[in-house]
């Protein structure tokens, strides 16, 4: 039986006149079916989203991305050789990534200038907007006032392709044939073949076999940009056959694909392997969503205090709060800073922060990071591309420093929310970001309680139009929650490697 945490889906029903369930008011007539035309005048928002709009135009897309490394406080533990525990070299880090990467992986500079020709493509999509949530505000009767940043109008839907695109491009500079990619839901594989098909590179990705079974459109828009696409854990692989001989029924994680990737990448020097998380370079190529933010939100006269994102991997997650953790180190500006992860696989919740592969195979550097082991497959949740055993060293390490939070939120309850902000706003969100809206709606409520106009900004990092078989599940009342009892975490924890620093 489903439990809805905050307004039933039936109190959420379309119909001619809709009745606040909570105060008993008339909502505006948006809110029901009705023949009347609206009036841009006349329709609640309009000339805050109106505003919005001219903020979005009026920005620049950032001509240079920001490390937030430069500002901390503290530098983040450096990541450790496979084999050695040694600090990793540069030159350890070639098998499977071009020269520039490298450099900005293990920069300290605070800026990196945007090529030119990664600017080019960014202009397909970007700036992206920022948009003013008046209709869920309404809803929640919330004195709050709710901005999302939307990264669903990207060619692949979401935000991954901000990485995927410099990633094909500074590969293609150092003549690489081709790239090998895993991916969970399909985002960031969709991205990556997307850019490999702009600058004609070969793209092979090994996408996660709970995943690739339930979300066939996001595999198709692979092979329809020209990728290759093989079902995680795959016979393919000498990892993905290990792991098959020991559980052939085996869902996969993230964790495996990556395994297979980076073992095909290092066999090949015509190929080189991308990540679409996790490492300091993604994150850095990720800033330019809290750069447009900042900006959109200073040109309409807003400054947060809270900021929510959902977190898999982080990149998504640092892309919009690095930014304004910078400004927040500067003392411009106190947001809270708030991760939301799921339930099934909290790894800054219930994990240990230590020195942990990033694959199952032990194949990449050790990294320091929030881990639940690399052994560790979660359930298959329908938030696909949040079910990685470790966070990005880099936010655990901003975690560990105590410049943000971090929460757990059970899927059913993200999809109520999903639901709520699909029939109030009008966009059906990724299952990913419906972590990040169910948080903010707990933030809205707890501004109705206390009276607090509070400005919360939230990362829409996706579109949901490939996911909904799991909106289908959660409307017929047969999605479930799951957790992550103590016993398993431990025993997920059992392998992971003894390093003495």
């Amino acid at each position: 039986m489903m439990v809805h945490s905050i307004l039933p889906v039936s109190q959420l029903h379309i119909t001619p006149t809709c009745v606040h369930p909570k105060v008993g008011k008339q909502w505006p007539h948006q809110f029901g079916l009705t023949a009347r035309p609206m009036h841009p005048k006349l329709s609640n928002g309009s000339k805050v989203r109106a505003t919005l709009d001219a903020a979005s135009k009026s920005i620049e897309i950032p001509r240079q991305w920001y490390n937030l490394i430069a500002d901390l406080p503290v530098k983040p533990p450096p990541p450790l050789h496979p084999k050695s525990y040694e600090p990793i070299k540069p030159e350890d880090l070639s098998p499977l990534f071009p020269d520039e990467l490298i450099r900005q992986e293990t920069t300290s500079d605070r800026f990196i200038d945007i090529p030119d020709e990664v600017l080019d493509v960014y202009k397909l999509w970007r700036p992206t907007p920022l948009i003013r949530a008046k209709r869920l505000e309404k809803l929640l009767d919330t004195p709050a006032r709710i901005y999302y940043k939307y990264e669903g109008v990207s060619p692949a839907g979401s935000h991954k392709p901000n990485s995927a695109v410099p990633q094909a491009w500074y590969n293609v500079q150092e003549g690489i044939k081709n790239v090998v990619t895993e991916t969970g839901a399909g985002q960031w594989g969709s991205a990556l073949a997307f850019a490999c098909s702009i600058f004609g590179l070969g793209c092979e990705v090994w996408q996660v076999r709970a995943s690739y079974d339930s979300k066939p459109y996001r595999r198709l828009m692979m092979q329809t940009w020209g990728a290759k696409v093989h079902p995680s854990p795959s016979m393919i692989t000498e990892a993905g056959q290990r792991i098959l001989q020991q559980d052939p029924s085996t869902p996969g994680s993230l964790g495996i694909a990556i395994s297979e990737a980076v073992e095909i990448a290092a066999k090949n020097a015509d190929t080189k392997y991308c990540l679409g998380s996790v490492l300091n370079h993604v994150l850095l190529h990720q800033s330019v969503i809290g750069e447009e933010c900042l900006k959109q939100l200073e040109a309409i006269g807003e400054t947060p205090d809270v900021i929510i994102g959902c977190t898999g991997g982080g990149s998504n997650f640092a892309g919009l709060s690095f930014p304004f953790i910078r400004e927040k180190l500067n003392k411009k500006i106190n947001p809270v800073i708030r991760a939301v992860e799921p339930t099934a696989c909290p790894s800054l919740t219930k994990g240990i922060y230590t020195y942990d592969y990033g694959d199952t195979a032990g194949m990449t550097p050790l990294m320091k990071m929030h881990t639940l082991g690399h052994n560790f497959v979660p359930d298959p949740i329908h938030a696909g591309g949040l079910r990685y055993h470790g966070m990005a060293p880099l936010i655990s390490h901003v975690f560990d420093l105590g410049l943000m939070e971090a929460i757990a939120i059970p899927q059913t309850e993200c999809f109520n929310g999903a639901i709520q902000f699909a029939r109030s706003e009008g966009l059906i969100p990724a299952p990913e970001p419906t972590h990040a809206i169910a948080a903010t709606i707990r933030e809205a409520i707890h501004c109705r309680e206390t009276g607090e106009p509070k400005v919360i900004v939230t990362a829409m990092c996706g579109h949901g139009h490939f996911d909904l078989p799991a909106y289908e599940k959660y409307l017929q009342g047969n999605m479930v929650d799951l957790s992550l009892p103590e016993d398993k975490v431990k025993a997920s924890l059992t392998d992971i490697p003894q390093v003495a620093r």
